[in-house]
């Protein structure tokens, strides 16, 4: 007769940690993150929070996420030379970026031969997203279910640039107005984008990037509504945008607490929506000197995104910190994804987090600290408030800090930047990057600076 494993208690671990230890006190295994949350070592039935489910709220078309895809460019054949080339090598969705918004007449140019009924096309825009969508509207051709993702976001272009060719709150204005003027032609159509990427890669913590993205999601909803939009409407014309990284359990817990809060938010305005979460990879992780070992942290970023239930998951490509991914960068990033869906099958488990004593534990302490930085947000104002008077960007900067000092006293590693750095990295190839975009003069704020945590110590190694 077969006899069961033996269920160890928290008294057998302790007993075993302090063995491995040799001497070290237990309590050197518990750390605070960048939001003052406390991290354990051992989670366990003792400690448990109440049991979280956040599974994303339906599949892609009969797949478990959107895969989407980032074209940049400014020559339209180009542009739909790749974009037909990311959908039939397995993309579902692109986001456009450059001199094709400029227009209706090159962007349809860029979009022809896109059934846009059948693949979603968002864009990236910047403040000029309101005539980006005006493009798109006339390029769709006033289909009904064309599946158009105008993804407009001032706030993050303002915030990153420090300014704004007018005061920002007109350019919300503009944004919402835009919205309802081409709700009631396109009834799948999706306004805006609610992200804390300005935070993240500024170098905030979770908290910091959960708090701004629920606090821009309220911003533009309340626009919206303002403009004319049924409080419904505005909900479910707003994408939730989060950044995932190589750190792959917080990046997941971040994914589903966002979740939680768009809960939260919906009550508040008195309607739930299921939240639209698009999760992107994140730019301050990556290494520019060996672009290579980038490849393993978008792998992780996007494991973490499919992991954690985001509808759509978008990788750059791993050359980005030297500039435009090429065609074969983008391929690579496109092909991660492919691997993690259709052979590891990631997509086959509804939020596989879910019941685990840890990410349940982080899914909550990282909600709980969103909604906080959130609080705080609207407390001062609301978040144009809040960065005219300078006070995000400066819990910002501490968490900087706090993040930039595990790296320059060892406490994390970066693989081919910190450690295991190859003397010699193989070259890569990219496009010129864009210049950046003018911030204006009919608006300023302290500008959030994007950081890039290899870049401290890539002049050390060259």
């Amino acid at each position: 007769m077969t006899q069961p494993f033996p269920t160890p208690t928290p008294t057998d671990w302790r007993a075993e940690a302090e063995k491995a230890l040799k001497g070290r006190l237990l309590e050197g295994l518990v750390h605070l993150d960048a939001d003052g949350l406390t991290v354990r070592p051992l989670y366990g039935r003792a400690n448990a929070v109440e049991p979280v489910f956040a599974p994303r709220a339906a599949d892609a078309d009969g797949r478990p996420w959107d895969l989407r895809t980032l074209v940049e460019g400014d020559d339209p054949e180009a542009v739909n030379a790749a974009v037909l080339t990311d959908l039939e090598g397995g993309a579902a969705s692109v986001i456009l970026a450059g001199a094709v918004l400029s227009d209706s007449e090159p962007l349809s140019r860029a979009l022809d031969g896109v059934a846009m009924e059948l693949a979603p096309v968002a864009l990236e825009a910047g403040i000029d997203g309101p005539d980006a969508a005006n493009a798109l509207a006339v390029a769709a051709k006033g289909s009904p279910r064309a599946q158009l993702l105008f993804h407009m976001d001032p706030v993050t272009t303002f915030a990153r640039a420090g300014g704004a060719p007018r005061p920002i709150a007109a350019h919300i204005e503009l944004a919402a107005n835009t919205a309802a003027r081409h709700a009631g032609a396109y009834p799948q159509a999706r306004f805006f984008l609610a992200t804390g990427r300005a935070s993240h890669e500024a170098g905030g913590s979770h908290g910091q990037e959960l708090g701004f993205a629920l606090a821009a999601a309220a911003t533009y909803v309340r626009a919206a509504v303002d403009a004319g939009l049924p409080i419904e409407r505005a909900l479910a014309g707003t994408v939730l945008g989060v950044s995932v990284d190589a750190e792959y359990f917080d990046s997941l817990a971040k994914v589903r607490a966002l979740r939680l809060m768009w809960r939260s938010l919906g009550r508040a305005f008195g309607h739930e929506t299921p939240a639209v979460i698009e999760a992107r990879s994140s730019r301050r992780m990556l290494s520019s000197r060996d672009p290579w070992p980038n490849l393993l942290r978008l792998t992780a970023a996007g494991f973490a995104g499919a992991v954690g239930g985001a509808e759509a998951v978008v990788l750059d490509g791993f050359s980005r910190a030297r500039g435009c991914p090429d065609a074969f960068a983008r391929r690579q990033a496109r092909n991660t994804q492919l691997v993690l869906m259709e052979e590891a099958r990631l997509g086959r488990v509804a939020d596989p987090a879910a019941g685990s004593w840890f990410l349940d534990h982080r899914t909550r302490d990282l909600a709980e600290a969103g909604w906080a930085e959130f609080q705080r947000i609207e407390r001062e104002g609301g978040l144009i408030a809040s960065l005219h008077g300078g006070a995000i960007q400066q819990r910002v900067a501490q968490s900087r800090s706090t993040l930039a000092r595990t790296f320059g006293e060892g406490g994390t590693h970066l693989v081919g930047v910190t450690k295991f750095v190859d003397a010699d990295p193989r070259p890569v190839s990219v496009d010129a990057d864009p210049p950046p975009p003018s911030p204006g003069d009919g608006d300023r704020c302290a500008p959030m600076t994007p950081v890039r945590w290899a870049e401290a110590f890539e002049g050390e190694a060259a």
